[in-house]
């Protein structure tokens, strides 16, 4: 069985994420949605919430689990028996970033870490972004999930 992590604040979840998970779904027999939990980090929406809005985007399918974590991701990797850890990239910068970390990830576990590029129609959005609209009264209807109600 192939079992991969994606890991994120998800705060909240956005289409580029969204896109990343369905097309994650062919990939992987079980993918779990790893919600990190930074206590250094202000969050615009509660760990709760984070949770029923990626939950309630992806309950009709069966191989997601969604669940919170603290610490290394590799070490929650390992925990959860992931083999995989899921990213997705936007643009070179994203690209950049997340080869050293995950340099770093393969440096301390056997864990791989998979890339897939966002869906170009998709690829300008970020939580920052959809933050940012949502705190200026914006139409953040385009950039989420269904589920994610402000």
């Amino acid at each position: 069985m192939k079992r991969a992590i994606f890991p994120g604040s998800f705060d909240p979840i956005t289409l580029g994420h969204y896109d990343i998970i369905k097309r994650g779904i062919s990939l992987f027999d079980e993918l779990i949605i790893a919600i990190g939990v930074n206590t250094d980090k202000k969050y615009m929406f509660s760990l709760e919430e984070r949770i029923k809005f990626v939950s309630e985007a992806f309950n009709d399918e069966s191989s997601i689990s969604v669940v919170s974590y603290q610490g290394l991701t590799v070490d929650f990797a390992k925990e959860m028996d992931a083999e995989f850890i899921l990213r997705g990239l936007r643009n070179p910068a994203d690209f950049e970033f997340e080869k050293a970390i995950a340099h770093t990830n393969r440096r301390l576990s056997d864990i791989e870490t998979v890339f897939l590029l966002t869906s170009s129609g998709k690829s300008y959005i970020s939580s920052s972004i959809v933050r940012d609209v949502i705190k200026n009264g914006g139409d953040y209807s385009l950039l989420v999930p269904d589920s994610v109600k402000v």
